[in-house]
């Protein structure tokens, strides 16, 4: 996944698409008629299922159209034959790296499963099976994930009262989570699905009197799902690779000091804003500019001693025991890109009618530079913003 994240160079970013069935684990299934066609086909070269519109994926599932891609393999939706339903089907690519990580996911997800006791928000695996040299998970079909309805609502961002909604779901959900010892690394946009598909459209603000009336769209519900846990850890020693979509890194990953359930929690943090604002709170691809960032939207310096623990690759971004900049930037318009940020709470006020002391303040109580400073998931759904009516 990070893999992906580092190929990224700009703010279009692609949907991974996982879904989600119902909480029962049917026994693996396994077709082992083989037809000739089938036998004929090969992969690509970079080892994904190739396929048409229509072929069979086994003669359980029919191929309805290619949901989502990224660099673990595709996501198809499918008609399920046996259920008379559709779902999405998570291909693995056929290679021992991908086939290994696919394999530990299952894991996560059947842990998942089996701990879950209702009202999760996590997706649960369906089933899953090995098809032509390809892991392929089975989950239901849900809707369009939060990154994908900003991007078709242009960006414009979702009512408080709904990222509180939002919020509580991914809270509850990252706190069973973390309650299995189970750290999930790439919390993002991208991997919150909406349960259903469904919205209503809303006249929204005309920019100028001569502007034709803009709308905006709201889900119909609110009801979202965690999905991919590909790159999710298990709490049994010490982390240190580097983990999470850049948006969302924590500081102590950057620094490589070492990372737990903390790093879930800044992530959440800026995804929160982002939900709130339309757009990701730290736009950039380079480690000194987003620890600049980071400085100049919290208002606050690194603390000194993440500072005198960072790890040899990133003592490069300090002098003196501060950051160095803007003497580091590595060009004026990363110093530009800083230098037009504005602090986390005059960034946020215009999209804040009521509850912005409150979610200004759990804002900062997740965005701590410390982790051990930071709300716990469970701490941070006891906090006054979520006891809003």
């Amino acid at each position: 996944m990070v893999e992906h994240q580092q190929q990224d160079t700009s703010r279009k970013r692609r949907r991974f698409a996982l879904e989600q069935p119902p909480p029962q684990q049917p026994q693996p299934y396994v077709d082992n008629r083989k037809r000739t066609d089938e036998r004929k086909r090969t992969d690509d070269r970079e080892g994904h299922f190739e396929f048409n519109l229509g072929d069979n994926l086994t003669s359980r599932y029919k191929i309805l159209s290619k949901m989502g891609e990224g660099t673990f393999g595709r996501v198809l939706e499918c008609w399920d034959r046996q259920t008379r339903e559709y779902v999405a089907i998570k291909v693995v690519r056929s290679i021992r790296k991908y086939r290994e990580a696919a394999m530990i996911e299952i894991d996560v997800l059947e842990q998942l499963a089996k701990n879950d006791q209702g009202g999760s928000h996590c997706v649960q695996i369906h089933t899953w099976f090995d098809y032509r040299n390809h892991i392929c998970i089975v989950f239901e079909r849900l809707g369009p994930s939060l990154f994908d309805f900003l991007r078709r609502n242009e960006y414009s961002p979702f009512p408080v009262d709904l990222v509180r909604e939002f919020g509580r779901q991914l809270l509850e959900s990252v706190a069973y989570m973390h309650d299995l010892r189970l750290i999930h690394t790439d919390l993002k946009p991208e991997n919150i699905l909406l349960v259903s598909s469904e919205y209503i459209k809303l006249p929204g603000r005309k920019r100028s009197s001569s502007d034709e009336t803009r709308f905006r769209c709201l889900p119909k519900s609110s009801v979202i799902k965690l999905i991919d846990f590909g790159s999710t850890a298990y709490d049994n020693h010490k982390h240190s690779s580097i983990v999470s979509t850049r948006h969302y890194r924590a500081p102590e990953v950057i620094l490589g000091l070492g990372w737990s359930y903390p790093c879930d929690m800044w992530s959440i943090g800026c995804i929160l804003v982002e939900l709130c604002s339309g757009e990701a709170l730290f736009q950039t691809h380079e480690n000194l500019e987003h620890l600049a960032m980071m400085e100049k939207v919290l208002g606050r310096p690194l603390p000194e001693h993440m500072i005198q623990r960072a790890d040899r690759g990133s003592e490069k971004y300090f002098r003196r025991h501060r950051l160095n900049w803007p003497e580091g930037a590595v060009s004026r318009e990363s110093i530009k890109s800083v230098k037009k940020l504005d602090s986390l709470k005059n960034m946020l006020s215009p999209y804040l009618e009521c509850s912005r002391s409150s979610f200004i303040d759990l804002l900062h109580q997740l965005l701590k530079f410390d982790p051990k400073e930071r709300l716990t998931a469970r701490d941070a759904l006891g906090h006054p913003f979520f006891q809003t009516s």
